[in-house]
C-alpha cells in the first residue's frame, strides 16, 4: 500500500526530577544537601532510511513518545539521561508543523537525521540551591517537560526521470517495457493511482530511476482529478519525459494536451514548469495518414523540444529515448536557488509572557519562561513555593494581571496549573 501523507504526534521525554536529600556529616547544617540532578529527557529524531518506501507504518501508529530522564538520587547522584527515540522515515520525506505549516526538514539522503522534538533538561537537586543565605535548601526542581507537536509528513518520491502525461497515453506501458516494474495497464483512465518506480538498466552498467506519475488533467493544480495529490512527486525528478498520444484514437489533440499539462505545472510551481522536458510521441503504429506524425514532430521541434517517436507495446524507439534521458541525468546541473544576502533580524518581544482572557473567563499567562518555571516547580514544597512567589513578584505578574482586569478570586492559568488570584 502506497501512503504518501501522514499525521503524527511526537513527544520528547521529560527531564528527570531533581532529588531533595541530606547527608549526615558532622558540623554541616542538617547534614548538608546532597540531592542529585535529574537526567536529560530523550529527543525524538527522524532518520531517513532507504529500506522504507512509504509512510504506511504511520497509518497504524500515530503517536511517538520518548522516555523520561532518570530522577536524581541521594549522595549527589545524577539521574541517567534517556536514550533518544529514532523514527525511520522514507527518503524524500518533508516534515511540517501542523499548526504553523512551517517546514522543519527535508530528508533526502540515506542516514539524514533531524531532531524534531528536544527532550527536557533534568531538574536540579537541592544541592544546587545551596547558598550563603540558604544553608539547608529542602526543595528541588521537577524535570522540564519535553517538546511536543503534531506533524504533517509528506513523501515526494525520488526519481531521476518522470513520465508525464494525460491518463492512458502509455506511461505505464513504457515503464513495464524498459524496467522490471509491473504497473497495472488497462484500457481505462486512472489505472495508475500511485507513483510507480522502476530502474532502467542500460548497456555498460548504467542505470537511472524512472517514475510513472499518475495522469494529470486540467484543473489538477486546483485539486481536480488525481493529479493534485501527486504533483509534488514530479518536483523530485530531474528530467521529464512528456508522453503524448499522437494517434488521436480517443479524440484528443496532443498539442492541446501538452499545453494544458504544462499550464497545470506552471500554476503549481514555476520551477516545476521550467524542468527539462523530452517529448515522446506514442502509439505511432495507430497513425494511418502520412502527415500527422511529421506535422506534430515539427510543431514541438519548433518550440525547442527534442522529439522521439515510440511504440510502447513493441518497444520501438524506446532504447533511443532512454539513452537520451540518461544523457540528461548524467549532465544534470541543479538550479541555483535564489538567495538573498540581506540579513534579517527578528525583534525580541517586549515581554517574556502574554496575558489573555479565555472563554471560561480565566486569565491565561503564556510564555516559555513562565510555563517552564511552573512545570518545574514542586508546589507541594513550602520552600519551593516561596521561591516561585519571589520570581512571580520579580516578573511583576500581579501588576500585569491587574492591568488586564484581574480581580480577587479570578482564576489564573499557567500551563497545566490553575491558581486563584489574591489581591
Amino acid at each position: 500500500m502506497f501512503i504518501d501523507r501522514a499525521r503524527v504526534f511526537v513527544k520528547a521525554g521529560d527531564g528527570g526530577d531533581g532529588m531533595s536529600s541530606f547527608r549526615r556529616e558532622k558540623y554541616v547544617p542538617n547534614g548538608g544537601p546532597s540531592g542529585g540532578d535529574g537526567g536529560q529527557g530523550a529527543d525524538v529524531i527522524l532518520k531517513a532510511d532507504k529500506n522504507i518506501n512509504t509512510l504506511v507504518d504511520f497509518r497504524y501508529k500515530r503517536q511517538f513518545k520518548a522516555p523520561k530522564g532518570g530522577n536524581g538520587e541521594s549522595a549527589n547522584k545524577h539521574g541517567r539521561g534517556a536514550e533518544d527515540l529514532i523514527i525511520p522515515v522514507p527518503l524524500g520525506t518533508v516534515v511540517k508543523d501542523e499548526e504553523s505549516g512551517k517546514v522543519f526538514c527535508d530528508l533526502v539522503h540515506d542516514g539524514d537525521t533531524f531532531i524534531i522534538a528536544k527532550g527536557g533538561r533534568g531538574g536540579r537537586g537541592n544541592a544546587r540551591f545551596l547558598s550563603s543565605s540558604n544553608r539547608a535548601p529542602t526543595f528541588a526542581e521537577k524535570g522540564e517537560p519535553g517538546e511536543e507537536r503534531w506533524l504533517q509528513l509528506e513523501l515526494k518520491v525520488l526519481a531521476d526521470v518522470g513520465l508525464l502525461g494525460y491518463p492512458s497515453v502509455g506511461k505505464s506501458s513504457i515503464l513495464r517495457k524498459v524496467s522490471k516494474a509491473q504497473p497495472e495497464v488497462a484500457a481505462y483512465h486512472f489505472t495508475t493511482l500511485t507513483p510507480v518506480l522502476g530502474v532502467v538498466t542500460l548497456p555498460g552498467d548504467r542505470s537511472f530511476v524512472l517514475a510513472d506519475i499518475p495522469g494529470l488533467i486540467e484543473g489538477a493544480s486546483e485539486g481536480v482529478g488525481l493529479g493534485h495529490n501527486f504533483l509534488r512527486h514530479v518536483e523530485r525528478t530531474n528530467i521529464l519525459i512528456h508522453v503524448l498520444d499522437v494517434s488521436g484514437m480517443e479524440g484528443r489533440d496532443s498539442k492541446v494536451d501538452f499545453d494544458a499539462i504544462n499550464d497545470e505545472l506552471r500554476k503549481y510551481s514555476e520551477k516545476l514548469a521550467n524542468k527539462k522536458q523530452i517529448v515522446a510521441l506514442n502509439k505511432i503504429d495507430l497513425v494511418f495518414d502520412d502527415e500527422t506524425i511529421p506535422n506534430t514532430k515539427s510543431y514541438f521541434e519548433d518550440k525547442g523540444y527534442e522529439v522521439f517517436l515510440i511504440n510502447a507495446l513493441s518497444g520501438e524507439g524506446l532504447p533511443e529515448l532512454m539513452e537520451r534521458a540518461y544523457y540528461y541525468v548524467e549532465n544534470y546541473e541543479p538550479e541555483v536557488e535564489a538567495t538573498d544576502d540581506t540579513v534579517m533580524y527578528e525583534a525580541k518581544p517586549d515581554t517574556e509572557f502574554v496575558i489573555t482572557r479565555g472563554d471560561d473567563a480565566a486569565f491565561y499567562i503564556t510564555g516559555k519562561r513562565i510555563e517552564r518555571l511552573v512545570a518545574m516547580t514542586n508546589l507541594d514544597d513550602d520552600q519551593s513555593l516561596r521561591r516561585f512567589q519571589r520570581i512571580w513578584r520579580f516578573m511583576e505578574l500581579d501588576n500585569k494581571l491587574r492591568e488586564k482586569g484581574c480581580q480577587e478570586g479570578d482564576e489564573v492559568v499557567i500551563g497545566e496549573q490553575r491558581f486563584t488570584f489574591r489581591d
